[in-house]
């Protein structure tokens, strides 16, 4: 391949990965985090909450939470399984204005008790990271702009392949490790982008359709579909929706629904059930669940009538998708590794903290080539470029993880909407110490605050009692401390006894 062409590949690779690697990052790290939303739900639970009432009592526990709350005669969720981040039984919002569920169930003496719940909210502020980057401000604004970083990821991806053709086999399985930062970095970048490339291309177009659906779907009404897309989806979704009707009706109990669903898939395995317009005859029940045969969006669904025991609609139910939701729930299940249990799991939270890594060192090696070498003994000015660079690969991705350590171990002794503004606070406070003391000094300081902040996490748990079946996320954390010690160290001692010229030397 002509040299002139791979330079061009290369500087299409660098600028488009210096300009997306922060925010890239972020969303690496978090979304790496959500492969466990579920255990660090249960962790931040209070381990005093009681028992949930028995499934079978639900036919008169909907009949008397209705008959007490008219709030929740709009829309509940009966949850079918007793999992400790389950609050009640019986979930509702009011909607908008007060996003903050209700819940309803019964005591130990029987009677009904109703109460607002206190949910931590972690899972969803750590995806919410990870959908927008880290990018303040409203989310459908955040999530175009995340549609475009991943559109330039995609670019990245296809360049720096290229890049690599010409030694793709001595490139892959070097590590030169040594003296010579840069070539050792450019070692480490290589391998872990040839070896996850697969994973980095399916992330790249599935979060490129998921933040730019709405203008892919107006492409295609206007040069596809003549204008009749919405009546070409209906057609090939036949159903028999049940129409709005506000005339009272008696329902099926929760059972009856559920032993009509194990008729209809008996591999599927229900968790919740969320009833719309309950105790007319226009009502709905939307029956989610999983079924590991099948790729979901996250949980599959069906919806049917809770008068007349009728299945309506199976859109995106497991195996009875149609050609327009089946390549969507592909598309989200290959995003969030929602497929393959435990074994795909880790691999995409391994494969996630490796895609931080990548963009991580691949500011290195932008920092590292622009650096300017020491002659005669003199002292070298670095670049401005190269000094602020560093300064905010040291802020933003040890701020970063610094910041959902301490919104972490936070949940265990906090409630309420609280996440957003401490995570910036540690984030902003990160990246402006690392500009005031630069790269060398910050870089060793605020991965020892890094780790210190993850020691919350099992510092939280001790402070609020041992819960007793969530020990995961506290060895976790005390793992991920140990690796922010580790590299503390080794930055002190690069700043120390490295190479004098480097922008990791303190000036």
């Amino acid at each position: 391949m002509r040299t002139d062409i791979i330079r061009i590949y290369k500087s299409v690779h660098t600028w488009t990965g210096i300009v997306c690697g922060f925010v890239l990052f972020i969303a690496f790290y978090a979304g790496a985090l959500t492969m466990f939303e579920e255990p660090l739900s249960r962790w931040v639970a209070s381990p005093a909450r009681a028992a949930l009432s028995p499934l079978d009592r639900s036919p008169q526990l909907i009949k008397e939470t209705l008959a007490a709350r008219a709030d929740a005669r709009k829309e509940f969720t009966l949850h079918l399984h007793d999992d400790a981040q389950i609050p009640a039984r019986i979930t509702w919002t009011k909607g908008r204005g007060d996003r903050q569920p209700w819940t309803a169930d019964y005591t130990e003496d029987g009677s009904l008790r109703v109460v607002q719940a206190k949910p931590s909210g972690l899972a969803q502020f750590i995806d919410h990271l990870h959908r927008t980057g880290g990018l303040p401000g409203d989310a459908e604004v955040t999530e175009f702009i995340m549609g475009l970083v991943s559109l330039a990821y995609a670019v990245a991806l296809v360049s720096g392949t290229i890049i690599l053709l010409p030694s793709l086999v001595k490139d892959f399985f070097a590590l030169r490790v040594g003296k010579n930062l840069k070539r050792m970095w450019l070692d480490a970048h290589n391998a872990i982008g040839i070896a996850s490339l697969p994973f980095h291309i399916v992330i790249a177009v599935t979060a490129m359709i998921f933040g730019l659906h709405d203008k892919i779907y107006d492409i295609q009404e206007k040069l596809v579909y003549n204008g009749n897309m919405a009546q070409i989806m209906k057609a090939a979704s036949p159903n028999n929706a049940v129409r709005p009707d506000k005339q009272p009706a008696d329902m099926l109990s929760p059972q009856d629904l559920l032993a009509r669903v194990r008729d209809f898939a008996p591999e599927f395995e229900p968790v919740s059930m969320q009833y719309r317009a309950p105790g007319t005859m226009g009502a709905t029940v939307r029956v989610s669940g999983n079924d590991a045969r099948f790729m979901l969006r996250r949980e599959g669904f069906l919806l049917i009538s809770p008068v007349t025991g009728q299945i309506v609609d199976t859109s995106y139910f497991p195996g009875k998708q149609n050609s327009w939701t089946e390549p969507v729930s592909a598309a989200f299940s290959l995003h969030f590794g929602t497929f393959g249990g435990e074994p795909v799991r880790w691999a995409y939270f391994a494969l996630g903290l490796g895609g931080a890594v990548l963009f991580y060192t691949g500011n290195l090696l932008w920092i590292e080539t622009r650096r300017k070498n020491q002659r005669g003994g003199e002292p070298v000015l670095q670049t401005r470029a190269a000094y602020w660079l560093s300064a905010g690969t040291v802020g933003v991705c040890v701020g970063s993880m610094a910041g959902i350590s301490v919104i972490i171990a936070a949940a265990k002794l906090l409630h309420g909407e609280w996440h957003m503004p401490l995570y910036y606070t540690v984030f902003v406070v990160c990246c402006g110490w690392a500009f005031w003391r630069g790269a060398a000094r910050a870089g060793a300081e605020l991965l020892w605050f890094a780790a210190f902040a993850t020691l919350l996490i099992p510092a939280a748990t001790l402070w609020r009692g041992l819960p007793g079946h969530a020990y995961g996320v506290d060895i976790a954390a005390v793992c991920f401390a140990l690796v922010f010690i580790r590299l503390a160290l080794a930055a002190r001692r690069r700043q120390v006894s490295g190479v004098t010229a480097s922008v990791w030397a303190p000036a």
